[in-house]
């Protein structure tokens, strides 16, 4: 009888796995992992990516911004939850593939009618010899119980592994945002020494055009000019001036800027006084394209999803497979509670088997399975954008740094030649050899001049944040 009964049971097994074993064929796609072998021909593998962002940034002010933004960046601290998030996710899935073990206890009592199956049972029932089963019925209990589904297709431990993937992704989701904040803060930084150093500017341009001013009212006593040159040249004086409101809400939002990213509430920035057309960009090293996989944090990410996104395909296919659950339960159990402690009269125990799997309407573990497949495939795809992306990043800063400089250069020498041409030109007209248009529109000229001179070092600057960024330093 039990020989009978192990070949039903292995064979219902043999067949319930052939039955899960057709599983839907599905489209597959392997990431491209190659990158170009260098950056403008360059193979030097020096990497500015692996200095710390202390030593990259060595600015105090900027380096106690940072500082704090680290502590207290809201979005930072919501990713640090979210890593804790999957962190506990780890610790759900590895409990799901060991055994469940729980205690529970329980009292209780019923009464059955006489005139019922089990009432006419209980009713003809002794228990001993001239004692009649009790009515109503009691019962206690306390006991140990275990389930535990056997893992034989690793559907389990591949979801824990996804798990750690995802929570892995998640710490570089956090690098890279680390990053972002670092780049961000210093853009908005630098931002505000050019606001500064163009505030100053434009007094500077006021105090001289109210002496080219003056002069054109004395020349108006002396006859020399006409009163419409003396309103020209206060139309200019008040142009001047309106443009340092406009220059000082710009400082306001941009330190409120990085009070937000600061984590306080608006207040001062402290910040260099170095005259910030003095600043003198770092010296780049690009290091190899491959270095990117491992320096940059998105890319990095990325590929974890990647991975996880794998997994769960084949999570999803275990669920065609059969499972396998064992449960088991040890207690005591009794009538009375005099009794519950009686062995082996109360004791209770149980051992069972199930065996499970999909034979009919197995759409909800198709669609489950396409799914895990599509994001699989899209993971690739993001994947290989997450590349493509860093390298082009890295080409245009780049070549944003080389041709900033030749810019820079020339827009000095031009800044240079207005300044002179403002001279001649009141020189000139003080001598009656020039008119007073062409003193107006040398200053405008040479004012524009300055601020081209100064946005031209801010976009240097900015490339030297940039390329720090699309290299994948700062958050180390």
């Amino acid at each position: 009888m039990n020989r009978h009964t192990y070949k039903y049971v292995a064979f219902l097994f043999v067949v319930l796995t052939f039955t899960g074993c057709k599983t839907p064929s599905l489209m597959q796609r392997t990431e491209n992992k190659e990158v170009p072998l260098s950056f403008n021909d360059s193979k030097d593998t020096l990497n500015s990516a692996q200095l710390k962002w202390k030593d990259y940034f060595t600015d105090v002010y900027l380096d106690t911004l940072i500082t704090t933004a680290l502590k207290n960046n809201q979005e930072l601290n919501i990713t640090l939850q979210e890593i804790e998030i999957s962190r506990n996710e780890v610790r759900a899935r590895k409990g799901e593939y060991l055994p469940f073990v729980g205690l529970k206890g329980g009292a209780g009592v019923e009464k059955v009618g006489r005139y019922t199956s089990q009432g006419a049972n209980d009713a003809n029932t002794e228990i001993r010899p001239g004692e009649e089963f009790p009515e109503p019925l009691q019962d206690y209990m306390v006991g140990a119980y275990a389930t535990w589904e056997l893992d034989i297709w690793n559907k389990l431990h591949n979801a824990k592994k996804s798990a750690v993937s995802k929570y892995l992704a998640s710490i570089e989701g956090k690098n890279f945002l680390v990053t972002n904040l670092v780049a961000e803060i210093a853009h908005s930084y630098y931002e505000l020494l050019a606001l500064d150093s163009q505030l100053e500017i434009v007094k500077q341009n006021i105090e001289i055009q109210n002496n080219a001013l003056k002069v054109v009212k004395l020349q108006k006593e002396s006859a020399r000019v006409t009163e419409l040159a003396v309103k020209r040249f206060e139309a200019q004086v008040f142009d001047t001036k309106s443009l340092q409101f406009g220059i000082q809400q710009k400082i306001v939002e941009t330190e409120n800027r990085i009070n937000f990213l600061v984590g306080r509430f608006p207040q001062h920035v402290e910040r260099s006084t170095q005259t910030f057309s003095d600043l003198v960009p770092k010296i780049i090293n690009a290091g190899i394209p491959s270095q990117l996989l491992e320096n940059r944090p998105d890319v990095k990410q990325a590929e974890l999803d990647l991975v996880a996104a794998k997994l769960d395909v084949k999570v999803a296919k275990a669920r065609f497979y059969p499972s396998l659950g064992i449960s088991a339960g040890v207690g005591l159990q009794a009538f009375n509670s005099k009794y519950l402690f009686k062995t082996p009269e109360s004791l209770l125990y149980s051992v069972a088997g199930d065996l499970v799997a999909p034979l009919i309407n197995r759409n909800a573990i198709k669609a489950t399975y396409y799914s895990s497949n599509a994001k699989q495939i899209q993971a690739v795809y993001n994947y290989e954008k997450t590349i493509l992306n860093a390298y082009i990043e890295v080409a245009n800063q780049l070549a944003k740094i080389d041709n900033m400089a030749k810019t820079y250069d020339f827009k000095s020498q031009q800044v240079d030649a207005l300044n002179r041409s403002v001279d001649i030109s009141s020189d000139l007209f003080r001598s009656a050899r020039a008119d007073y248009m062409e003193v107006l529109l040398t200053q405008r000229d040479a004012l524009e001049s300055k601020f081209d001179l100064i946005e031209t070092k801010m976009e240097q600057m900015s490339a030297v944040v940039n390329i720090y960024h699309a290299l994948g330093g700062g958050w180390k």
